[in-house]
């Protein structure tokens, strides 16, 4: 059976970013003028106050401190705290193919064949612009590549689960090489007003070139495993979708509770503390579980890429893998730059930091999310 191979990477990122400065200023401001509005119901006690969010806050709960955005302006007004992303005409390419198209631009140069030797087009993200025609389609048809392409949606494990299907595809003779990409737009999802989550995403997108292993040139990265582990669970959640089709309502401060409280479960929500609790000891056995199978000793894996959740979970999962505290270079963290990024976090940090590497070294991507779902791709060095 013909094994699969990660021949290259891309990365698109927005030339917009906010700080937690600017994000904590806007959301404080909001919050403020919602306080105000609601101050008779606040005083009676039929509503809470809102607290205000601090930067300190935020870099002790996430270990995020900037993140890229499609539009700055957007999130920081506090009569919208929601990015401005006009809709296009169906004859114009959308802005999730534009950025995949970007990615995948960048990793084809870097793999240095024609598209013409692609077959086809994997688009895995937690989010659509659509139902149909599928993202992937106008992706394939934007870059000239034939063959055949598909959308695929398992919230923020969907690159490994991408790369999953590229290998199986790969493996059963479907095709020689497959582009898989990851646009996301995460800032369209966020709830910029809840305070416990306003700071989590930004946005990216990221491109992956699996080939297999009979036309891969010298390079690259050996797919020596990939499995896939799913467990249903309401804890991560956003229930928008073509059947409810509810408007999101104002974000302004004037806003009655009851409206603005309909409306937030049609964008991202968790319990937080549960995801911790429940994740953390799925993924970690999942990988060492795994690595076993594989026989490959997990303490001497020389680099994690994991999905860019949280900086809490990365180090515990972590050090619940290598047996011990890793260092910076083995357990790769992008946080601090990119936020979370759903399905491209761990594709980002792989795509980034590949250095140090010698042939024969082996290193884990791993992906985990709503679902809950978790994905994990052992690779070693060309």
């Amino acid at each position: 059976m013909t094994h699969a191979v990660i021949a290259a990477t891309g990365l698109f990122t927005p030339d917009q970013s906010i700080s937690n400065a600017e994000l904590v200023q806007a959301y404080n401001t909001w919050a403020e003028r919602w306080n105000a509005a609601h101050a008779g119901q606040i005083a009676e006690g039929d509503v809470a106050a809102l607290t205000p969010s601090s930067v300190e806050f935020i870099e002790k709960a996430s270990g995020i401190k900037s993140r890229f955005v499609l539009d700055k302006a957007g999130v920081l007004d506090p009569d919208r705290m929601a990015p401005r992303i006009p809709e296009r005409g169906n004859d114009e390419l959308s802005i999730m193919a534009e950025m995949a198209v970007a990615a995948a631009r960048q990793a084809i140069q870097a793999w240095g064949k024609p598209v013409s030797e692609i077959g086809a087009v994997l688009c895995a993200a937690s989010n659509m612009p659509r139902p149909y025609p599928a993202l992937a389609v106008e992706i394939q048809q934007a870059l000239g590549i034939e063959g055949f392409g598909f959308d695929m949606n398992v919230a923020c494990s969907s690159a490994t689960f991408g790369i999953k299907t590229a290998a199986d595809f790969i493996a059963g003779g479907a095709t020689k090489a497959i582009l898989m990409v990851n646009p996301e737009v995460c800032s369209a999802h966020l709830n910029f007003t809840d305070r416990d989550s306003h700071f989590i995403f930004g946005d990216v997108c990221t491109a992956v070139i699996v080939e297999s292993a009979e036309t891969a040139g010298p390079g690259g990265w050996d797919v020596l495993g990939t499995r896939l582990k799913t467990v249903f669970s309401n804890n991560i959640r956003n229930n928008f979708g073509f059947l409810n089709r509810a408007e999101r309502a104002s974000a302004s401060p004037a806003s009655s509770s009851e409206a603005v409280g309909r409306q937030t479960d049609k964008l991202f929500v968790q319990q937080g503390r549960k995801v911790f609790k429940d994740v953390v000891p799925m993924v970690s056995d999942m990988i060492v579980d795994h690595a076993g199978d594989l026989g490959i000793e997990p303490t001497g894996l020389k680099r994690l890429w994991l999905h860019q959740a949280n900086i809490n979970m990365n180090q515990m999962i972590g050090r619940k893998v290598l047996g011990r505290d890793p260092t910076e270079q083995e357990n790769v963290i992008i946080l601090d730059d990119y936020a979370n990024t759903s399905s491209a976090g761990s594709i980002i940090a792989f795509h980034l930091h590949q250095d140090g590497f010698d042939p024969g070294d082996t290193g884990l991507i791993c992906s985990f999310g709503a679902g809950y779902s978790a994905g994990t791709v052992f690779v070693r060095k060309r």
